[in-house]
């Protein structure tokens, strides 16, 4: 559903990427999976069937679909428009995204490449990561202190001679544990005496640097999300050179919330495709099945879950929408709330609707047969990745505050002006 209406051209994407997603992609998840084998053989393989997806996906037009018309290689859509088509690849979120290009932490790292990288940092790693060539990862979150406030951050990026010495502990890095991971966007401080905000600076790593080690993937609920993963990074005395700093020192967070506010809206999207998925398998199941004499879709408990779930996911998808929206109209900075309002309800609102699925799938629910429980596994982080709902819930609520002191001090205003005429 979309609330204002598609172009042709937009239609005619969202078309081929149905089917695309539905005929190619959700068929291939269990090749995808055998594919990818055991122990570290899964952090060494890359599936034939994903190169071959992303051939297909190239010649269909759905690559490259995320960077939006400000930047002249993207594909040239609206904000609005990509969520109405990454939804659709959030349908298999484990391969529709990578065979569209289109999957985090890649999309992130490429518009700020294509955003503030020189023309160099463009050609090395903008180019190949816009041909699928290679993979990337994102390092700020860090074991030894609360990553949520990022001014916490206490990895070192000194200045020496022509260059940066990087030392730092990261763990959650998505995507190093990747085989084509060739490159890390590294955050850490590079003057401690400067602003609370101006200390923070962001380098670009190469992954065969000296002093780089992957120390191990860590699992989600069990899960090692192999091939990219989630693992533990350390940067020892690790030396770049300073053409590799992005924009400028003490300018990481201006390009982290450059990045961060499209990528979160990006979850969300994904996280929609997934809940949506979940209620096909739920109804689908639940007509499919009979308890006490009955289809299990006849019993009453089973059509609230149905009804709540339509409800939840069509609520959450105009929170999305209006975000893309104001992204589009105003900028990712003036649409943080709409943000962080997205960022918080989806997850939540995606998590009770697979747990329902789960639930009418009894025993099945949480094993390997459906992807119903590696969809909830992946979808709790949410809450926890790209900041946690309580620090969202806490901006939104300082900003309705400041929104609502504006409204009054107006009217306050208007009230005294008109007295002042009497």
């Amino acid at each position: 559903m979309s609330l204002v209406q598609l172009s042709p051209r937009v239609e005619e994407l969202k078309q081929l990427l149905t089917d695309f997603v539905y005929n190619e992609c959700i068929p291939a998840e269990s090749e995808y999976r055998k594919a990818l084998g055991e122990g570290a053989q899964r952090w060494q393989t890359v599936p034939p069937v994903m190169e071959r997806l992303k051939k297909r996906a190239r010649a269909l037009g759905l690559w490259n679909l995320f960077l939006t018309k400000e930047y002249k290689e993207g594909a040239g859509l609206t904000n609005y428009e990509y969520a109405v088509l990454c939804e659709i690849m959030g349908h298999s979120p484990n391969i529709a995204p990578e065979a569209c290009n289109c999957s985090a932490p890649d999309t992130g790292n490429m518009e700020v490449f294509a955003k503030y990288g020189s023309a160099a940092q463009k050609k090395r790693w903008l180019e190949p990561l816009l041909n699928g060539e290679i993979r990337s990862a994102f390092a700020m979150t860090e074991p030894a202190v609360a990553s949520s406030d990022a001014t916490n951050i206490c990895t070192r990026i000194e200045r020496q001679s022509k260059g940066y010495i990087v030392n730092g502990r990261k763990w959650w890095i998505s995507g190093a544990g990747h085989p084509k991971c060739a490159v890390f966007l590294a955050m850490g401080k590079t003057d401690l005496g400067a602003s609370k905000y101006g200390q923070q600076s962001i380098v670009v790593v190469p992954a065969n640097a000296p002093g780089v080690t992957v120390v191990r993937p860590l699992t989600v609920f069990g899960y090692d999300d192999a091939p990219h993963g989630h693992c533990e990074v350390v940067f020892s005395n690790v030396w770049v050179p300073a053409e590799n700093l992005i924009l400028g020192e003490g300018r990481g967070f201006e390009v982290i919330q450059g990045r961060l506010g499209p990528g979160r809206i990006h979850h969300c999207m994904r996280s929609l495709g997934m809940a949506e998925r979940a209620v096909e398998l739920m109804v689908d199941r639940v007509q499919n099945r009979v308890t006490f004499g009955r289809k299990i879709a006849e019993h009453g408990v089973i059509l609230d879950y149905i009804a709540k779930s339509r409800m939840e996911l069509e609520s959450a998808r105009m929170l999305v929408l209006r975000a893309a929206d104001m992204i589009d109209k105003v900028g990712a900075k003036s649409a943080k709330k709409e943000i962080a309002m997205a960022k918080v309800v989806v997850p939540s609102a995606a998590l009770t609707i697979l747990d329902r699925a789960i639930q009418t799938f009894g025993a099945g629910g949480v094993g390997q047969d459906t992807p119903l429980a590696e969809f909830w596994a992946g979808m709790r982080t949410l809450r926890i990745a790209d900041g946690p709902d309580e620090v969202h819930t806490r901006q939104i609520a300082q900003l309705e505050i400041k929104e609502q002191n504006a409204k009054l001090a107006a009217r306050k205003h208007k009230v005294a002006a008109s007295h002042a005429k009497l």
